[in-house]
Formats: structure tokens, sequence, C-alpha cells
């Protein structure tokens, strides 16, 4: 050995950003990255991006109602989040934000620094990886990308 010293705890990612909504599939990509924080030490980033159709955007009464439905879904995920992470013991933030979600997770990965993104595959038929945001990400991403079916 050459003397050099390895450090115990700093080969794996210390902070992780995992994409929630509420599906099946972010539910269970947030377990995942619970889990990987927890083993790791590390830090835990939950991004729920708040989306607006274009015909929703039009018409203002219907923007401020959906705008208000994805607030109450924001508090609800973050009250969920925040329970989850209290019972498996983790270091947990919760972001919101609105807009597209592969603008916005790259763009919250490389705010906060993270070392890897947790996503969970995309569900819509014939889309199961290719296209989807999950097979954007990896194919663009600047970190390691974790795909949790």
């Amino acid at each position: 050995m050459d003397g050099t010293m390895f450090e115990l705890g700093t080969d794996g990612p210390s902070r992780i950003l995992v994409g929630f909504d509420g599906s099946e599939t972010s539910i269970r990509a947030a377990a995942y990255a619970a889990g990987m924080a927890r083993r790791q030490g590390a830090h835990l980033i939950a991004l729920y991006v708040a989306t607006t159709s274009p015909m929703a955007a039009q018409m203002a009464a219907t923007a401020a109602a959906m705008i208000q439905t994805q607030d109450e879904i924001g508090r609800q995920l973050r009250r969920t989040v925040m329970e989850g992470a209290q019972h498996v013991g983790i270091d947990v933030e919760f972001v919101m934000r609105r807009g597209n979600p592969y603008r916005e997770l790259i763009s919250v990965a490389n705010e906060l620094r993270v070392d890897a993104v947790v996503v969970g595959a995309s569900t819509q038929s014939g889309r199961r990886f290719v296209g989807s945001l999950a097979g954007r990400l990896v194919r663009d991403a600047t970190w390691p990308i974790t795909v949790v079916p």
C-alpha cells in the first residue's frame, strides 16, 4: 500500500434525489432511495413536480383550481415523505417545483449537487422505458441514475 488512507463511508452517494409523485412506481423508487440513503448515511431529497397542461393554463379559473389541487397533493406528499423518513431514520428534504418533470429533475440535481438520482419506470403502455422520463435521464444525465420498476 502507498500509505493513502481509505475513508470509510465516502464510497457511495451522500446526496440522493428521488422523483416522487405518489404513483406506484414513484413510491417504489422512494422506498429504494430511502433504503440506499439509510445504508449510505446519505441525505435524501424527494422532488415532486406539479405539471400544468397548456390547455388548462389558458383558462384562469381552471389554472387556479389546478394549482390549488397540486398544492394540496404536494402537502400530502410532503407529509408522507417526512413520516416515512422519520420511521426509517433518515435525513430528508422535500422539494416541490412546477413545470416539466425532466427539466426540474435536472435543475434540482444540479442546484443541490446530488450524487445519484432515483426514478420510477414509466407505466404508460409502450413507454416502459424508451422515450420515458427515466430513459431521457439515463441518456442525458451526468450522475448515476437508478430506474426502479
